[in-house]
Formats: structure tokens, sequence, C-alpha cells
């Protein structure tokens, strides 16, 4: 279970990654990109049972930068795709 709501995760943060790279760093659509999952998260711990385990933050915080991670790489990706 755990690593299926990590994955989850993971791919929740993709898009909001992605918004976050094409937005000027600590605007409030930026702020609006890092934060709007977290309730999301939150809900997807408790919902699956998983509660609020200290060993389960470390895996959480890998799986969310993860996410935004690769939704930025992305944004990268189609900008320099467009270009070429």
């Amino acid at each position: 279970m755990l690593f299926a709501v990590l994955f989850a995760v993971l791919v929740l943060n993709i898009p909001f990654g992605f918004w976050r790279a094409g937005v000027r760093k600590f605007s409030v659509a930026w702020f609006a990109a890092v934060h709007l999952p977290i309730p999301l998260i939150a809900a997807m711990r408790i919902l699956s049972g998983l509660g609020w385990q200290w060993c389960t933050f470390p895996c959480f915080l890998a799986a969310y930068f993860a996410g935004q991670f690769v939704g930025g790489w992305l944004r990268q990706l189609k900008i320099r795709r467009s270009r070429d």
C-alpha cells in the first residue's frame, strides 16, 4: 500500500511541477503550485490508512519532490523541443 500511495504522490505532483517551472519564483502562482497538492497528499495518507508514522515522512517527501522535479524537467524538455 505504501508504494502505491507514494507512486500516486509522485504522479500527482508532476502537473504541479510543470506549472511551477513556468511561473516566476516565489510568486503567488509558484506558492500555489508548491502547496496545493499538500491537502490532497494528506487525504491520500488518511484514506489509505497509512496515518502519520514518522518513518514514512522521508519517503513521502522524496516522492513529492521527485514529482515536482519531473514536472519541471518535462516543461524544460517541452521548451527545448519547441525551439528546435
